[in-house]
């Protein structure tokens, strides 16, 4: 278990993580998003003491990271795949760090195996692409088969057997009892794996809760409706409190009614209904709407190519 309580740090005038209080619990995968400068690096950093906090405490099983005595059997991190030595081979990257806490070469060769880098054990780390780089960082988070895993953006760089290959890894150690944090961009790969999320921008906590709970805030009335009449069925809906959105030339979105009564209007009106339902909000669309005060680094829109008439390209 990860305990964060009124966890803040401070560089100069600059607050990276502001009183922020949250629990990550055994038995389920928590999720840890939130924009760029939002505060994930700097917070899983503290929880493994390579950051002090200005305030507040993180405890990890009960204790702070320092006090643990043999600390890979407790914590298992990927915070930097690239912190490696990269003049050494994999299994010697494993085996230095296994010395340090009195771990056999049998393990060593266990998670060589277990994450697929058996082919490439003895090749120089510095030789590795980034995907086999994550593997070899997830390999050294296992070493100690810690009771607790803090993993940030774990499925970087791998590819599609490699990104299921790790979902499948981390709901099945969740499923074992052990406590399981990681931070992801990837929306999509995030609703497949968490269970549970926390969620910050600018340094504060935004939310703290089930995936589907924060899913169901993002939850709209808004009903698709694919019709070769849109623009009939568009007229018959036409009352007050109701908005139609043609999205296509075939496609409307109705806020306001529901599925039931659009039905029954396209019957009374004679029109076709090819698709009707409501329209599912998805993790991506509950994030967004969540951080939208609290994106610090904006992306500036990319305008169209102008093409001059009758060139050729």
């Amino acid at each position: 278990m990860i305990e964060v309580a009124g966890l803040t740090k401070r560089y100069g005038d600059k607050t990276a993580v502001d009183g922020i209080s949250f629990t990550v619990r055994p038995g389920m995968v928590t999720g840890f998003l939130g924009p760029n400068g939002a505060g994930k690096s700097t917070t899983m950093r503290m929880i493994v003491g390579l950051d002090r906090p200005t305030a507040g405490t993180v405890t990890v099983n009960g204790r702070s990271y320092a006090q643990h005595r043999a600390p890979l059997g407790e914590v298992g991190t990927l915070l930097e795949a690239k912190a490696v030595h990269t003049g050494r081979s994999a299994r010697n990257h494993l085996l230095a760090l296994a010395a340090t806490h009195g771990i056999g070469s049998r393990r060593v060769d266990e998670v060589v195996e277990m994450t697929g880098l058996r082919g490439v054990a003895r090749k120089r780390a510095g030789t590795f692409s980034l995907g086999m780089g994550q593997r070899l960082g997830i390999a050294a988070a296992l070493l100690g088969d810690p009771r607790t895993l803090i993993l940030d953006e774990p499925v970087n760089g791998l590819d599609p057997e490699g990104v299921l290959w790790v979902r499948t890894l981390l709901r099945h150690l969740a499923s074992e009892g052990r406590t399981v944090f990681l931070s992801s961009h990837l929306m999509s790969e995030m609703a497949l794996t968490a269970d549970h999320l926390v969620v910050v921008g600018r340094g504060r906590l935004i939310a703290d809760a089930p995936v589907a709970e924060i899913v169901a805030r993002a939850q709209s009335d808004v009903v698709r409706v694919r019709t070769p009449q849109a623009a009939v069925l568009e007229r018959a809906l036409a009352r007050p409190g109701v908005t139609v959105t043609s999205v296509a030339h075939d496609v409307l979105e109705v806020a306001g009614s529901s599925p039931q009564a659009i039905a029954e209007a396209a019957l009374a009106a004679g029109v076709a209904v090819h698709e009707l339902a409501a329209v599912q909000a998805s993790l991506e669309d509950a994030y967004m709407r969540l951080t939208a005060d609290d994106v610090e680094y904006h992306s500036t829109p990319v305008a169209p190519e102008r093409v001059p008439a009758g060139s050729a390209r």
